[in-house]
């Protein structure tokens, strides 16, 4: 089958947002993983509608797919990073995630996104993990019954320092709709599972996937080559498992160099194959990039 690849816009920071989707679809992705974000389809901004359907006609004229992401790094709170979350100790904090959880579903609905995805973030010293278990399931079951009236797939990132870090934490919920987000560089950082591992175990769970190259034990996103990732492994267990959605390249410290990094980084996702009988031997290889 053919994989399907997306650009994740946080790597595009110093692009305005049409310049960025106009650089994904040159380099020939599939589509993009859209981060909102203060310059990025602000969705706290008073023209958010008219500017998601502006996006979504961007988009459709360009015949790119999408996921939207939630990751931004101050748009809640400019003063703390990812604050408040979906275990912060404060309900009205709590319920500002979940709002913005909310918007970012709309907006998915509103450009046929493919999945909606989020973490579920670091509970503070002091806070009792297992009460903010019980904040975050409630959190997410009004999220995913949300995402499911607005015709969107909810889909939640095992994150290293979160409250959900590994796979395992994700499979401990019970959350009705809720689907995957894998990030398999974490799990080289976690030490979990081998990513291809996690492809084939999650297989009827994922809902997206995001890649990059990371080292062992550090969560530090990395251009493709410049880690431990088995690349070709992932890929292959991709293909392996029939997934049919985007696969969202996040190289969120690139954005300096965007220009160069989008187009290099789907050269790498076609080429570092494994030589096969359908490849000639030595043609493809890991660090080619």
């Amino acid at each position: 089958m053919t994989l399907r690849f997306a650009y994740n816009t946080n790597g595009a920071a110093n692009h305005r947002l049409d310049d960025a989707l106009q650089l994904i679809k040159a380099a020939g992705y599939d589509g993009v993983a859209l981060t909102l974000d203060i310059h990025h389809l602000d969705p706290f901004a008073e023209n958010w509608a008219a500017e998601a359907g502006r996006v979504a006609s961007l988009m459709e004229k360009l015949d790119l797919a999408c996921v939207i992401e939630t990751g931004a790094r101050f748009l809640l709170d400019p003063t703390a990073k990812h604050e408040p979350t979906l275990v912060t100790a404060d309900a009205a904090g709590r319920a500002r995630r979940v709002g913005f959880l909310k918007r970012a579903c709309e907006i998915g609905g509103m450009l046929s996104a493919e999945a909606v995805s989020f973490w579920a973030g670091v509970p503070k010293p002091g806070v009792d993990h297992d009460e903010a278990r019980g904040w975050l399931a409630d959190g997410l079951a009004e999220v995913a019954a949300f995402a499911a009236e607005a015709g969107v797939v909810p889909c939640l990132e095992p994150e290293p320092g979160m409250l959900i870090e590994t796979l395992d934490d994700f499979a401990a919920l019970d959350i009705p709709g809720l689907k995957l987000a894998l990030d398999t560089g974490h799990c080289l950082v976690t030490g979990e599972r081998e990513p291809e591992a996690a492809v084939r175990e999650f297989a009827d769970r994922i809902g997206t996937v995001a890649i990059e190259d990371m080292k062992r034990g550090s969560h530090i996103h990395l251009p493709f080559g410049e880690g431990d990732m088995d690349v070709p492994g992932v890929l292959s267990a991709l293909e392996e498992i029939g997934f049919g959605k985007l696969i969202c390249v996040e190289l969120s410290r690139e954005s300096h160099r965007a220009d160069v990094m989008i187009p290099q980084a789907l050269e790498y996702l076609r080429t570092c194959r494994r030589p096969g009988p359908d490849l000639a031997s030595g043609q493809e290889t890991r660090r080619q990039v």
